[in-house]
């Protein structure tokens, strides 16, 4: 069963009927990851715990979780997020 609220689907659906996308219109977040030394997260909503080889970032309906090696948060605006380090893994929950 999908776990994503009526709203969310009907915003992506649209999106999707529009060619427009998804992460704009519904505000879901958007990770951009270069290599594995470079994480960038739009639309986030803030972070919930930070350390060198976890962080965990609230991206509204999602947790994301990054893990790696000497990670560092570069650069934070309300909208974007730029994480540094080895990162190894991301999960989102």
């Amino acid at each position: 069963m999908d776990r994503k609220p009526r709203r969310l689907r009907f915003l992506e659906r649209t999106a999707e009927m529009f060619d427009l996308p998804a992460d704009g219109v519904a505000g879901v977040p958007r990770l951009e990851l270069v290599g594995d030394g470079e994480l960038r997260v739009e639309n986030h909503k803030g972070i919930l715990a930070y350390g060198r080889e976890e962080i965990h970032i609230s991206g509204g309906i999602f947790l994301i979780k990054i893990s790696g090696q000497d990670l560092e948060l570069r650069a934070m605006t309300g909208i974007e997020l730029l994480i540094t380090g080895k990162i190894a893994q991301i999960v989102l929950t």
